[in-house]
C-alpha cells in the first residue's frame, strides 16, 4: 500500500477525503493542529506549510501527496504571502528533496473567476483570479508545473469547484464536486501511469457546467454526482441570497465581487 500525505487534513475537504481513503492508501496527516477524530491508524504530523524544515517530518518516506494546507478562502496579502505562496513552494521543494513520486495539488475554480458564466472554458485558457486566493492558486498551478518539468515530480492540479454533499445555490448547480467524484480525481492523480503534469477541473457531472473537463475524462474519470438532482433545493435557497451584479455575471460569484471597485458596467467577454 503507498503511503499518502494529506496536508491541511484538519478541514473540511481534508476530514471527507480521509475517510473516503481509507484502506485505499496509509494515510500520513499534517495540519497546524490535530484532527479532533484520528483515527488509530492514521499517523499525525504537526507542521506549518511556511516553515521549511517542519515539512521534513511530513513528507519524508511518503509515495504521495495531496496539498490541501493553506488558507482555503480569501484573505489578507501578509496571510495569503505565507501560507498559500511560500508554504505550496515549501511544499513542492520537500517533495524533490525526498523524491516523493507524486503530488496531487488542491487547486480552486477562483483561478479562473472572472470568466463570465456565459462562456465555457478549458484549462488552456489563461487564469483570470477572481482574489488574492485565487492568484496563490495560479502560483500553485505554476510552481507545479516548475517542479514537474524540471525535477520529475508527476503533478495533478485540481481546480476543485464547490465540494459539498448537495449544491447549496444556483452558481453551486454549476460547480458542484460530489465527495466521491474527488476521489476519484485524487486517485488519477496518485496512480495513473501517463500523468506527469496535468490541470483537471473538480466538477461532477453538472448539466450547467462552465469547464470543459476532457483532460479528466481521458485519464478515465466518470463522475457519479449529477447537480440537477438537488436543482429544486438549491434553487429554492437562492431566492434566499442577497447578491450583485457583478456576482451573478462572472463564474467566481462574490470572489468577484468582494472589493470589486472596477466599472460598473465592465467589458463582459
Amino acid at each position: 500500500m503507498q503511503t499518502v500525505l494529506i496536508t491541511g487534513a484538519a478541514g473540511g475537504v481534508g476530514t471527507k477525503l480521509r475517510g473516503l481513503l481509507k484502506g485505499v492508501y496509509a494515510l500520513r496527516l499534517s495540519d497546524l493542529k490535530r484532527p479532533t477524530d484520528l483515527r488509530n491508524d492514521e499517523h499525525f504530523v504537526e507542521a506549518d506549510l511556511a516553515d521549511a524544515k517542519a515539512l521534513d517530518e511530513a513528507v519524508a518516506g511518503v509515495d504521495g501527496i495531496v496539498h490541501l494546507g493553506g488558507i482555503s478562502g480569501e484573505a489578507p496579502w501578509d496571510a495569503m504571502l505565507q501560507s498559500n505562496i511560500v508554504g505550496t513552494y515549501n511544499l513542492f521543494e520537500a517533495a524533490r528533496r525526498h523524491r516523493v513520486e507524486r503530488v496531487v495539488f488542491a487547486s480552486s475554480n477562483h483561478a479562473v473567476g472572472f470568466y463570465p458564466r456565459s462562456r465555457r472554458i478549458g484549462v488552456n485558457n489563461p487564469v483570470r483570479p477572481d482574489s488574492r486566493y485565487g492568484v496563490s492558486k495560479a502560483f500553485g498551478e505554476a510552481v507545479a508545473a516548475l517542479y514537474a518539468f524540471k525535477h520529475g515530480l508527476r503533478v495533478t492540479c485540481i481546480r476543485i469547484g464547490n465540494l459539498t454533499d448537495i449544491p447549496a445555490d444556483r452558481r453551486r448547480l454549476s460547480i458542484w464536486l460530489k465527495p466521491e467524484d474527488l476521489v476519484q480525481l485524487v486517485r488519477i492523480g496518485l496512480e495513473h501511469p501517463d500523468i506527469r503534469y496535468e490541470i483537471l477541473f473538480g466538477v461532477s457531472d453538472n448539466a450547467r457546467g462552465w469547464w470543459d473537463n476532457e483532460a479528466a475524462f481521458r485519464y478515465g474519470y466518470r463522475p457519479q454526482g449529477k447537480s440537477e438532482d438537488f436543482r429544486d433545493q438549491a434553487l429554492a435557497a437562492q431566492t434566499k441570497l442577497t447578491t450583485s451584479p457583478i456576482a451573478e455575471w462572472y463564474q467566481g460569484g462574490p470572489f468577484c465581487s468582494d472589493e470589486y471597485d472596477g466599472p460598473q458596467n465592465p467589458d463582459l467577454s
